[in-house]
């Protein structure tokens, strides 16, 4: 590095010989020192650069238009734009500049923004601790347009849910969940559903579309469970069938299964156990922990629907995990769909490590036929 320069400033990246091979933001801070813009050293790092950039990712996400009107439109590094997240919720856009490069075009790239998108408003909700590795400090409020309302209402496949879009966890609502919900509304007739970490209720009011029986919705949030409820009243939704429980989930778990409860399909999303390296063994133990307990909580022939959105832990080490639990439950699971993000949190091809949420739908075999 010649001379000072400031975090996010664009710098030319040269092999030993002094060949210049692409262009990138400067993090003086962060252990990954440049994040590249492009390998064309010849390249402008400029308005009409992002413009470029933002409007092929917002068209890659045109076919969701029908049924939804919030998505992710910009996924950082999977959309060649590192750091830089991007979620429309109906007429507000919520982003969140993670990198030091992306920090310091945030001005160029909001006024991109309102040229692309017809939005009322648009948020900053960068009040995350990844920033710091940046040598950022964490940063929101409104960027453009007028101040939105806190609680914006989405519609997902048929269904209504509020967002927090302020304070709600990540950008306001779990949007990778959406072709998760899905499934789990296409396995949901005539089942008694248990909905961990339920969050606003997501998984929980997708089982009421798909024809549940009963849901019991559990999360340590009040607040969460409060707009579950608002949410299940919104789309008319008989509130004796679909009920919240705050708490501990650990320790709810094992109180249920103390009482001899049981369901036909529980639902376990918790939140990111793994922040780094040092923290897999403590949180591969957590995972265990829960997957254990449903297993023990679920009926024969019912269904686990279990997620890992902890970006370092690998797909086949979450799936020993729960082998494992299922082992100490005595009782054996079948794999009958590999869940995964939504289209709209694609995985670029060079850059594996943006598949962070994986998760499986694994059916109870009836151990009455042998196994």
């Amino acid at each position: 590095v010649e001379g000072e320069l400031p975090p996010g400033a664009t710098v030319i990246i040269c092999d030993a010989a002094g060949q210049a091979l692409a262009l990138g933001a400067y993090s003086p801070t962060s252990q990954i020192r440049v994040r590249i813009w492009s390998f064309d050293p010849h390249s402008d790092i400029d308005k009409a650069f992002f413009k470029s950039r933002l409007q092929v990712a917002i068209e890659a996400r045109n076919d969701l238009m029908s049924s939804t009107n919030a998505q992710r439109l910009v996924f950082s590094e999977a959309d060649a734009l590192p750091g830089l997240i991007v979620d429309r919720y109906a007429d507000v856009l919520v982003c969140q500049f993670l990198s030091a490069g992306a920090d310091f075009h945030k001005s160029l790239i909001v006024e991109c923004l309102q040229e692309l998108l017809a939005c009322n408003s648009i948020y900053e909700r960068s009040d995350v601790s990844a920033r710091a590795k940046e040598g950022l400090s964490e940063s929101s409020g409104l960027l453009s347009g007028e101040q939105p309302s806190e609680i914006v209402l989405i519609r997902e496949n048929g269904l209504s849910y509020q967002v927090n879009i302020r304070e709600g966890h990540k950008t306001g609502f779990y949007l990778d969940q959406r072709d998760n919900r899905a499934m789990l509304a296409a396995h949901s007739e005539g089942r008694e559903v248990l909905n961990c970490f339920s969050y606003t209720g997501g998984f929980g009011l997708a089982a009421m579309a798909g024809g549940a029986k009963r849901v019991i919705n559990i999360d340590s949030s009040e607040q969460s469970l409060q707009m579950a409820s608002s949410n299940a009243a919104l789309n008319k939704i008989d509130s004796e069938r679909f009920s919240v429980m705050a708490g501990d989930v650990f320790s709810l778990l094992r109180e249920m299964n103390t009482a001899q409860q049981d369901f036909d399909l529980i639902v376990l999303d918790p939140p990111k156990f793994i922040d780094n390296k040092q923290q897999i063994d403590r949180g591969a133990r957590a995972y265990k922990d829960i997957n254990l307990q449903a297993f023990k909580l679920l009926r024969p022939g019912g269904l686990l629907f279990t997620f890992s959105c902890s970006g370092l832990m690998p797909d086949r080490l979450f799936q020993k995990i729960v082998a494992d639990a299922a082992l100490d439950a005595q009782c054996q699971g079948q794999i009958i769909h590999q869940l995964k993000q939504a289209g709209d949190h694609p995985v670029s091809l060079n850059f594996p490590e943006a598949a962070y949420l994986k998760g499986f739908c694994i059916r109870k075999v009836n151990t009455a036929h042998g196994y």
